[in-house]
């Protein structure tokens, strides 16, 4: 059953003030008829007629009146309003309605049924019917009608508030509040119920005193008011009115803004550097203005989620033993002591800082009080174990390990972030590593940092200027954020093949760290204790079915691999591991030894080797040793003397071998007599390096290209058995040159037994593997005379 109000304030004022106590009709028993709705006197309403408990209600009224009463879980059901029946048919929409208009309010008593089945009770006046007068009365109604006209006004202007001018009777002017829309079913309940005038005015003011104050703020909003509303009240309504809005709209299924303002809150407790917080609240009302469904809020949202995802507040805390560290260190990693040593020697000045409070954070921002730290740049040959290392120094300080890999970036906003205003910006990948980790202070890996291009987009390798330096990385902007981010906890470790690729400014920020390759001995025992176990599992094989002996792996390493690092060793064995697993799951019985026979079936044919002792048995060649990206190689020089002027080199030489060559030639011209030797002008010289599809470059084949002249125009080959790097000046000085180790080793796995070095590089020897040493003999020279003494043969 439901109610349709079709009367007003004003009609009810009119209807009572021309009615005396002496026309209201005297009614001891009513049917009683329960509705959705809530009636009050002076009301008229329209019913329709749903329930059989209606109808036999409004039947049985043969006197036209009804005590309705509303069906609420808060109406007492012991006051009710006695209404007349002032019509009856058929409404528009089908069935059968009333129209009823409101008497007084009673009191039911008790009830009995009537022949048709209706409730027939008792019932009795519940207040006055006269109106009641005093001074309390008076200033309650006064005061009512201020704020009522305040609710008038605001809602309709100045010609509304003349609405209640006709109603005269306090109680009647009292229940005027019921015709508020916005106005509660429990309200309306408690209005019918308060039976004392003076208490159902003090109610009525206090709801049109709230209602007007929300109409005025409404009001505000529609003229445009954009001030800060001071007021606690007005902002509380303001809420209301939003979140009704958005419900309305569909948007209030989730509070998208108090979830961000509750978020915000917890930076803010945490200690989050003021304009950090700042920036996120100003984006949060932006968000609220807009509305959540506005093109403009989905790119806000976004903003602040990634906001919210950085680990503001997440920091690890150190592990600060070194003990542990060169533990989990030499678990890891077979051999590179010198880097193992300066590893460590950065975690001891990181413990110092701790211990000292040179590390510690203030408490305003949460930036260090005293800058400081290394960034380390691991350089070295493919498969050394440059990025193992990084995640290793992760594991022993306790902290979480992040992997960027750099190598063909070419987009400075890779590094920095894209700017808010493209289409699809995100912030960069050092604010992405961040998210990633879930910590302020990760170890973030730089991989590759030397295959890092540039083009019309901009230069990577500038941005990570800052990134990397300690001096400035504290204060880092990313350019989707736009907020300052303090990067001076957090372990930037870089890794590089050829740090020659290097932008100076760049290179001058991080120190570097030589990561060269393992010596046969030193891969043997790499791939016993680290590469063996991992592919056993790998392969499903227990370590006893499948046995690998270290004189196999020996043969592998000298045979089947020409690196300085261990990766296309890994594959060989692997590729061992996988024959004899093959054989275990068709039926052999494990375990099954590798053989030195199976080598060739399961690897094919052993790499080529290059044989100086073979290559150097006419004049004029020589072995020379150089670094590449892949590590330490044997290079040859080959030299011809014919017809013709001048020096031709061939091989894709860089410009600075080029030089190389012309110092060599005019060295041996100036010097012809002394070496003994004749270069008439009318001959021409050719220098030719073989495998000319590889680019070759550097000035320490200097030493190599005079012998093997030498050489030639003596007629002494150079000895089979010896190699030699060196720079050389036109005074015939032998400069020293980078790369000794890698160098060394490839002149042991080329079966060189002698190599000449610069007597500047004696302090390099230490870096040489003790067993290598014990192999090879290090010839010291400091000008070419020496050097000759050394690499040539007798004459024949």
């Amino acid at each position: 059953m439901s109610t349709k109000s079709s009367s007003s304030p004003s009609d009810a004022g009119r209807s009572s003030a021309g009615r005396s106590s002496a026309d209201q009709p005297v009614v001891e028993r009513a049917p009683l008829l329960p509705t959705s709705g809530i009636v009050l006197p002076e009301m008229v309403v329209t019913i329709r007629l749903e329930s059989d408990e209606a109808k036999v209600a409004v039947k049985a009224a043969t006197d036209q009146h009804v005590v309705l009463v509303p069906k609420h879980p808060d109406a007492s059901q012991s006051v009710g309003v006695l209404t007349r029946i002032e019509q009856r048919g058929a409404l528009p929409g089908g069935g059968e309605g009333l129209v009823i208009r409101g008497i007084e309010r009673v009191k039911i008593g008790q009830g009995s049924l009537a022949d048709n089945g209706a409730l027939v009770v008792e019932i009795a006046k519940a207040e006055p019917s006269d109106t009641l007068a005093g001074d309390e009365t008076d200033q309650l109604v006064t005061r009512y009608r201020a704020g009522a006209g305040r609710l008038l006004e605001a809602v309709g202007g100045g010609r509304m508030t003349r609405l209640l001018d006709d109603v005269d009777d306090p109680s009647n002017l009292a229940d005027t509040i019921a015709w508020w829309p916005e106005l509660e079913d429990t309200q309306r309940v408690e209005l019918l119920e308060t039976l004392d005038v003076n208490d159902r005015l003090r109610l009525a003011i206090e709801w049109a005193e709230g209602a007007a104050t929300e109409a005025e703020v409404s009001r505000d909003i529609s003229d445009s008011v954009n001030g800060e509303f001071e007021d606690a009240q007005r902002e509380a309504v303001l809420r209301r009115q939003l979140a009704a809005i958005q419900n309305e709209l569909g948007e209030g299924d989730d509070d998208v803004i108090g979830e961000y303002r509750t978020q915000l809150d917890a930076l803010k407790d945490g200690g989050v550097a003021e304009p950090v917080t700042d920036a996120i609240a100003k984006e949060i009302q932006r968000l609220e203005r807009s509305g959540t469904q506005s093109q403009e809020s989905s790119w806000i949202r976004t903003w602040l989620d990634t906001m919210f995802e950085i680990p503001w507040l997440d920091r690890t805390t150190d592990d600060l033993d070194l003990d542990r560290a060169r533990e989990v260190l030499d678990a890891d990693h077979t051999g590179l002591d010198d880097v193992k040593d300066r590893i460590v020697e950065f975690l001891a000045v990181r413990r110092l800082r701790e211990e000292r409070g040179l590390g510690a954070r203030s408490a305003n921002g949460g930036k260090s009080t005293a800058k400081g730290g290394t960034i380390l740049a691991l350089a070295g040959p493919p498969g050394v174990g440059k990025t193992s290392l990084g995640r290793s120094i992760a594991s022993t300080l306790g902290r979480e390990f992040v992997r960027m890999s750099l190598g063909g970036i070419r987009d400075e906003a890779e590094i920095r972030g894209h700017r808010r205003t493209y289409v699809g910006a995100r912030p960069g990948r050092i604010v992405r590593a961040l998210t990633e980790a879930g910590s302020m202070n990760p170890v973030v890996l730089l991989d590759e940092i030397d295959k890092v291009g540039a083009d019309w987009r901009g230069d990577p390798s500038a941005a990570l200027l800052e990134v990397l330096d300690p001096e400035q990385n504290d204060t880092f902007r990313d350019h989707y954020l736009e907020v300052e981010l303090d990067l001076s906890d957090v372990v930037f470790i870089a890794t590089a093949n050829e740090i020659e690729r290097l932008p100076a400014p760049l290179l001058d920020r991080m120190e570097i760290i030589p990561v060269r390759g393992y010596s046969e001995d030193e891969k043997v025992a790499i791939a016993r204790d680290h590469l063996l176990p991992r592919l056993y599992e790998q392969n499903a094989v227990e370590t006893d079915e499948v046995v690998i002996s270290d004189d196999i792996v020996r043969t592998v390493v000298g045979d089947y691999t020409r690196e300085a690092g261990v990766r296309a060793l890994e594959r060989r064995l692997d590729r061992l591991i996988r024959k004899a697993a093959t054989r275990i799951a068709t039926g052999d019985t494990p375990p099954i030894e590798v053989q030195p026979e199976e080598l060739k079936d399961a690897l094919g044919r052993p790499a080529p080797k290059e044989k100086p002792a073979e290559r150097t048995v006419d004049p004029g060649v020589a072995t020379g040793l150089a670094v590449t990206g892949a590590g330490g190689d044997v290079l040859f020089v080959e030299t011809a003397i014919m017809p013709g002027e001048g020096l031709t080199l061939t091989g894709q030489l860089g410009d600075v071998m080029q030089e190389s060559g012309t110092i060599a030639l005019s060295y041996l011209r100036a010097n012809a007599e002394r070496l003994g030797i004749e270069l008439p002008d009318d001959k021409r010289v050719h220098v030719h390096f073989p495998a000319g599809a590889v680019p070759k470059d550097g000035p320490s084949a200097g030493v190599t290209m005079t012998v093997a002249l030498v050489s030639l125009l003596t007629g002494r080959r150079v000895k089979g058995e010896v190699a030699m790097t060196g720079e050389v000046t036109l005074q015939g000085r032998v400069l020293p040159i980078g790369g000794v180790k890698e160098k060394v080793l490839a002149a042991h796995r080329a079966g060189v037994t002698d190599v000449i070095l610069p007597i500047a590089n004696e302090v390099d020897t230490d870096d040489i593997p003790e067993s290598v040493r014990d192999e090879v003999t290090i010839h010291l020279v400091s000008t070419v005379g020496e050097a000759l003494e050394v690499a040539l043969a007798p004459a024949a």
